[in-house]
């Protein structure tokens, strides 16, 4: 199966824990295309005293490597980045200097693995009323949502914000918590959509196995939706409250 979309990668070098070469970065999409994504969002961190990337540098060096991936063999690319939810984050959010997805409608979010952001119902509230959708990273490997998924899921939902599916966590990738987590939300319909998060092309392997489960777990239709409806909906902004 093709026409996967991708809305989270990190095949810009040197510019996170991604890849650290041009090359590398080339062979990482060269691996995303052979598994099915015919698009990838390159999704750089912009994390303050970690990765402090800011729009225009991640603008630079998504320009430079799109120059460079030309050919058959490479998806469709485009950008955007996984924007660590602190104060610092939230005021650039807030202050229009983040790099949201497509049309500018959804921003892709990332938590502290331990702990969950607080007042994140009121900023998130704040988001959208910057007509910022929030999606959620891998929401599989958070600790709170380890106890009662189902639970933290729909606290998300009524937030206002969707998640994001991890596929490798299906096969273990982060561990027996994470994936147990990941094949509750798959199977409770929790997920908006899925993707890769690969840092390094033989993530493509486990990210190809990964796609093979969720097939397995829920079905062609439904991994279908998470891989590429779900996906273009938010690149275009159209996500609908009520999914399942």
């Amino acid at each position: 199966m093709r026409g996967f979309v991708d809305l989270h990668s990190h095949y810009l070098p040197a510019i996170d824990d991604g890849v650290k070469t041009a090359d590398q970065g080339l062979a990482l999409l060269r691996a995303l295309y052979q598994v099915g994504f015919d698009h990838v969002v390159a999704t750089p961190h912009m994390r303050p005293s970690m990765f402090d990337n800011q729009a225009p540098g991640i603008r630079e060096a998504f320009a430079a490597m799109e120059a460079l991936a030309v050919g058959a063999e490479y998806p469709k690319m485009s950008l955007a980045a996984e924007h660590f939810f602190d104060d610092v984050v939230y005021g650039r959010l807030m202050a229009g200097q983040g790099l949201p997805y497509g049309n500018g409608r959804a921003v892709l979010i990332e938590f502290a693995y331990e702990r969950l952001p607080l007042a994140i119902e009121a900023r998130f509230f704040d988001l959208r009323r910057k007509r910022l959708r929030p999606v959620v990273a891998h929401p599989e490997r958070y600790e709170p949502f380890w106890k009662k998924p189902e639970k933290a899921a729909e606290s998300m939902r009524r937030a206002g914000g969707v998640l994001l599916l991890d596929v490798a966590a299906l096969v273990g990738k982060y561990g027996q918590k994470a994936q147990r987590t990941a094949e509750e939300l798959v199977e409770a319909h929790a997920y908006y959509a899925a993707c890769s998060d690969a840092h390094r092309p033989e993530d493509a392997t486990e990210v190809g196995k990964g796609i093979e489960r969720l097939e397995k777990l829920v079905g062609t239709h439904e991994s279908a939706r998470l891989l590429t409806k779900g996906p273009h909906d938010i690149l275009t902004g159209n996500i609908l409250d009520d999914f399942d």
